[in-house]
């Protein structure tokens, strides 16, 4: 049997995260291999696989072939290296129109980063990703990173050899979704792993020589256990000293199981207010980390809570409390404002255009002091 049997083309995952927006997406495994989470219903419903490895190198090849013609085309620019260039996507067809594409906007990204799809990479055999790694560098040798989404509960098991050798091998940032490091809320969640195993995996990636991003999702604990869920996780991240932290807030889509939780009445759902006091605990209980906090993503309410741990913690302080400090009503016009994307800063507040479309909007769907957490809630799942 050939190994390419079954090749259906370059495929291309479902997510990514934000800060990998620029690059190259190598898909090496489909969907989640623990896919319980009660907070995540991304890959619900599908069945979890390891693509072969043969049809992985087959998409880096493809990739780096299309690259080598649209090169040639615009450096030359005659109707022959174009032509070059269609005959390569025909030859293809639709098993390369992914590659294609990707290739194309790789290129005007400037082909920096390359990060390996889907949720948890690393759960394949380390001689593999290793061959994976290497035939990456060899095809695109002044890609400057690559990077994967990896599990505590894989991370751990992984010997300390097996890690350096894929540092070696070129992969030099991997994203663990710690969400948080309290065992009661781990277990409530269905995460699949405890705070021991996050400190354990943390400290091995660092130890490995990679970049290790941790994200920590406010939120997550309901009301019950916000001030757990912000010192456990602060804890946990004060032992690993990641190299970034980044900010992930809970947002919950209907008829997940998280959402079946809250109606059950296992625990309440936190609002703004209490989420960014919950991060504000979280940023005090820090200690000893030089790690970059990061508020880079969509469904957080303050992207400038950002900064380098020790040295602007106070800012990031200042930022918190800027929100919590303004009046009910201007904390529901900054809200609206976030959320419809109107309004980024706290200072947009005072801008009057801006002003008034949000105050529009709260005029026009009767916002309320009463249902304004219901509306942002609502607001918030489209981002999730």
């Amino acid at each position: 049997m050939s190994c390419m049997e079954g090749y259906q083309g370059y495929e291309v995952g479902p997510i990514r995260p934000p800060s990998e927006a620029e690059s190259l997406l190598v898909r090496i495994t489909r969907n989640c291999p623990w896919n319980k989470c009660k907070f995540c219903g991304l890959y619900k419903g599908t069945k979890f696989s390891v693509r072969p490895k043969e049809h992985i190198l087959k998409d880096i090849e493809m990739v780096r072939e299309f690259i080598d013609k649209v090169e040639a085309a615009e450096a030359k620019g005659d109707l022959e290296s174009k032509r070059e260039v269609i005959k390569l996507r025909n030859y293809y067809g639709e098993k390369g129109d992914w590659a294609y594409y990707s290739a194309v906007n790789w290129m005007k990204a400037g082909m920096k980063s390359i990060f390996l799809q889907d949720a948890n990479s690393l759960v394949i055999k380390p001689e593999d990703m290793i061959e994976i790694l290497e035939y990456i560098r060899e095809k695109f040798p002044e890609t400057e990173r690559i990077t994967s989404y990896a599990r505590s509960h894989t991370i751990a098991r992984i010997s300390d050899e097996d890690l350096k050798r894929m540092a070696a091998a070129g992969l030099n940032r991997i994203h663990i979704g710690m969400e948080s490091a309290s065992d009661r809320i781990l277990k409530m969640i269905e995460k699949g792993v405890d705070k021991k195993d996050h400190i354990i995996a943390g400290k091995k990636v660092k130890k490995a020589g990679i970049e290790l991003s941790e994200y920590f999702m406010p939120g997550l604990g309901g009301n019950e256990y916000s001030d757990e869920n912000a010192m456990e996780t602060a804890d946990a991240l004060s032992q690993i000293d990641p190299d970034f932290i980044r900010i992930r807030t809970l947002a919950v889509k209907d008829g997940s199981e998280l959402s079946k939780d809250y109606k059950e009445g296992v625990f309440t759902r936190t609002n703004d207010e209490k989420m960014v006091e919950e991060l504000l605990l979280f940023v005090k209980s820090l200690k000893g980390v030089t790690s970059t906090l990061k508020s880079d993503h969509i469904v957080n309410l303050l992207p400038g809570l950002e900064g380098k741990l020790p040295e602007e913690r106070e800012k990031m302080i200042g930022v918190l409390e800027e929100f919590l400090n303004l009046s009910e009503r201007e904390r529901i016009v900054f809200k609206i404002g976030r959320r419809t994307g109107i309004m980024s800063v706290i200072k947009e507040l005072d801008n009057p255009l801006k002003r008034m479309r949000v105050e529009e909007i709260i005029e026009e769907q009767g916002i309320t002091e009463e249902n304004i957490d219901e509306i942002t809630n609502e607001m918030i799942k489209r981002f999730i």
